[in-house]
């Protein structure tokens, strides 16, 4: 079984996208400070996951939500650097 989830940083309100094929060892290793992405943003919570039969859908959902992430900050700094 292979998972995508979302992390939050309670320190930043920031989310995390990734997946893996052990949630709950992944978990921990984000709250331990082990992954870099993630190593400044803990406390982490677990608000959100889905599970997936192979690992290629679930790189295929991360993939899907991170380009819409970053599609909405790019759209977000637009508007809030815009002038009005």
């Amino acid at each position: 079984m292979y998972y995508f989830y979302v992390l939050k940083s309670e320190k930043d309100n920031n989310l995390y996208f990734g997946y893996t094929n052990n949630i709950k060892q992944r978990f921990e290793d984000h709250n331990k400070g082990k992954v870099s992405s993630t190593k400044n943003r803990r406390p982490l919570t677990l608000p959100y996951y889905e599970a997936y039969e192979s690992e290629k859908d679930a790189r295929n959902r991360e993939l899907q939500i991170k380009r819409r992430a970053k599609a909405f900050i790019s759209l977000k700094r637009r508007i809030i650097y815009s002038i009005i």
